[in-house]
């Protein structure tokens, strides 16, 4: 084993070198030399592998004997798709905490495994939209290091995660790709890491394809982000090139905790998730003091009401970290993240963002992290109502999960009961449903999404219906008559798009088409690429705005977008009838100088959607009580006539009235059915 180490260590200068210098300019000799130097870091991983599992049987050192200075907590962040989760698996195989041979015969040699992505949607969608942690150790100059990782997700979407995860470090690794440079949510992941003072490593990745201009790339951290070029790292986290020099950056350059081992136990809970037997297993970071099985515990927020109420209190059943499988301790020692479980069943018990405390201590409870707030929301509904509360139940468990999903009854008079709920985003909604679909194997009806508006409204009887002068609607079947509407605001959303300057025209027509408003002019980037700002109406982008901008941009603009604040605007309700009866979960808000266009479209869509039946079905757009677009869905033909070969004409006629007459009937008493994608489709152009 100590002649594989040698060796690795002899041609390590070799198996770092840069692919993209102009000495090694022929494609097929860079796809053999990273081969090799992918096979030989193998080789001696599978002997220190060996070695490790020769250490284990004679006993490592304990996790709570490594001192707060030997530990480092870090995330990775980057845009969609930029290499996070390739570089999380080199750093748990380089350290030893994961091995290909692990997962032989699941994919080829080389290729890349995703660890850290363990739900079935994050497999399938090949995205990252759950935060994970792993706990590694690192030997760095003969001392032991413990390395906690936090590998995020990249969209948008779920920048909720990212928010809390760095909520529980000290440092961040901002991973860009040299082929693609600083996009959208690299800006966005940088000022959040900023603004919590957290040391940044810059690295680039994909440094080893033959399009790649790391030069380029660290240009554009220079100017976006005064960073100096000479500290970016240059890495392939596919092939393993420079992740060495990460390694030993972490190290280096982020500090340790600043926690406190002799105070009382304070820890932070910044995540969790739900099993059966166990109930909802807390992620914890500890900052003072520690955890130990058996201790009595209670949860405290710095929000929760201080009026004396008894707090319920738990036994501790279990500790551990996750290396990035379980691996139980019994203890947790400050500056340490691992995992606890100590049968909560509910998802109030124990909120993300609550601290963590011994029942007889008193503390003051940490600061936690701002709660999500909700962008998009819909109402979900059991595809049979004698499943509701099978449905109840599975969404109380995922949403122990999903701390950005907000949720409450709901009652339609089409669908029965449901519930009402609150996304970060369309993909989040899509993601949320997927989950609750395979993790629980409940079939929902998701209605048409909408955006949360403010309304002022006047006289006694609607204020007393909706229960106040202003009130907030998210459902447009709840919104009051406009003859009571004083005003209405609709929320508003700062844009960043970063596009090649070669895209600025047909990207300045889309956002004025959605009634964007120009923040300030262009910012040239580089030679190539601009960065432009716009406000926008949420509800012109949670939709289809991202995918019409993939689109006139060829794949290369990028989009993000925050926060910004409410507006004035002139809103009207779209309601749409079938055969006569409104149908109110397909209700939605539009503006006012749009509301004929989207009225004309969304019937034209409905009549693509709905299935043909055996009667026709008309289908209707109205607004303030006048029909503005209609649309047709003819019925299935049957030629009851066919097999009278020229008979008595009299008799024929009869047929076709007696066929008119049951058609009729049938289509009084019948119930049209909706697919269950059709809320979500209806909406998308």
């Amino acid at each position: 084993m100590t002649n594989l180490s040698q060796i690795y260590v002899k041609f390590r200068p070799f198996c770092t070198l840069p692919c993209h210098i102009g000495s090694i300019n022929s494609f097929q000799f860079r796809s053999q030399y990273l081969n090799f130097r992918l096979s030989l870091h193998r080789l001696y991983c599978d002997g220190r592998d060996k070695i490790v599992d020769s250490q284990h049987s004679q006993g490592e050192t304990p996790f709570s004997d490594i001192p707060v200075s030997h530990i480092r907590n870090f995330c990775i962040i980057a845009h969609v798709d930029h290499g996070k989760s390739t570089l999380a698996d080199r750093l748990l195989e380089f350290t030893g905490a994961w091995s290909p041979s692990e997962h032989k015969g699941q994919q080829g040699a080389g290729k890349t495994q995703q660890v850290l992505d363990k739900l079935q949607v994050e497999q399938e969608r090949g995205i990252t939209v759950k935060a994970q942690t792993a706990s590694i150790r690192y030997t760095y100059d003969g001392d032991e290091f413990l390395l906690n990782l936090i590998d995020t997700p990249g969209h948008v979407d779920f920048s909720n995660e990212v928010s809390r995860s760095l909520a529980v470090c000290q440092g961040v690794i901002l991973l860009v790709d040299a082929n693609e440079g600083v996009q959208a949510q690299t800006v966005a992941n940088f000022y959040m890491a900023f603004t919590r003072e957290l040391v940044v490593i810059p690295v680039l990745n994909k440094c080893d394809l033959k399009n790649a201009d790391p030069e380029w790339a660290a240009s554009q951290l220079q100017q976006l982000f005064d960073i100096d070029t000479s500290t970016v790292l240059k890495i392939s986290a596919k092939t393993g090139m420079g992740v060495d020099d990460v390694l030993r950056s972490i190290v280096e350059r982020i500090p340790p905790p600043d926690v406190d081992r002799g105070a009382a136990l304070r820890a932070l809970v910044f995540d969790g998730w739900f099993e059966r037997y166990r109930g909802f297993l807390t992620m914890l970071y500890v900052v003072d003091g520690s955890i130990k099985v058996n201790d009595e515990i209670v949860f405290t927020s710095e929000n929760s009401d201080s009026d004396g109420k008894v707090k319920k209190k738990y036994i501790v059943k279990g500790l551990g970290v996750l290396q990035p499988h379980e691996e139980s301790t019994g203890v947790l020692e400050a500056g340490q993240v691992g995992y606890m479980f100590c049968n909560i069943r509910s998802a109030g018990e124990a909120q993300l963002g609550s601290t963590a405390h011994k029942s007889k201590d008193l503390i003051t409870p940490l600061s936690a992290f701002p709660p999500a707030q909700p962008m998009v929301y819909a109402g979900l509904y059991p595809i049979d109502q004698s499943q509701f509360q099978n449905l109840r139940i599975a969404l109380e468990k995922l949403l122990i999960n999903d701390s950005g999903v907000t949720m409450e009854m709901e009652t339609s008079a089409a669908l029965g009961a449901g519930f009402r709920l609150g996304f970060l985003g369309l993909l989040h909604m899509e993601v949320f449903s997927q989950r609750l679909a395979q993790e629980f194997g409940t079939d929902t009806i998701a209605t048409t999404p909408s955006v949360r508006y403010k309304m002022t409204i006047f006289g006694e009887k609607a204020i007393r219906k909706h229960g106040g002068e202003n009130i907030i609607v998210s459902n447009a079947a709840e919104m009051p008559d406009l003859i009571h509407i004083k005003e209405m605001l609709e929320p508003l959303v700062c844009a960043t798009i970063i596009t090649p300057d070669t895209y600025i025209g047909p990207i300045v027509k889309l956002c004025m088409e959605r009634r964007g408003k120009e923040v300030s002019a262009p910012a040239a980037i580089d030679s190539k690429r601009v960065m432009m700002k716009y406000i926008l109406p949420l509800n012109e982008i949670v939709m289809d705005f991202h995918d019409t901008l993939k689109s006139l941009s060829s794949g290369y603009a990028s989009f993000d977008y925050e926060e910004h604040d409410y507006a004035p605007s002139n809103l009207a309700k779209l309601d749409f009838m079938l055969n006569g009866i409104e149908v109110r979960e397909l209700s939605i808000i539009v503006h006012e100088s749009k509301v004929r266009e989207e009225g004309r479209r969304l019937v034209d869509k409905l009549c693509e959607l709905i299935p043909r039946e055996q009667f026709g079905i008309v289908v209707q757009a109205s607004t303030r009580g006048k029909i503005i677009a209609r649309g047709n869905i003819k019925p299935y033909r049957k030629d009851v006539t066919a097999k009278l070969y020229g008979g008595d004409i009299t008799r024929r006629n009869k047929l076709l009235a007696r066929q008119k007459e049951g058609k009729e009937r049938l289509k009084m008493v019948a119930n049209i059915g909706l697919p269950r994608d059709t809320f979500i489709k209806l909406l998308k152009k």
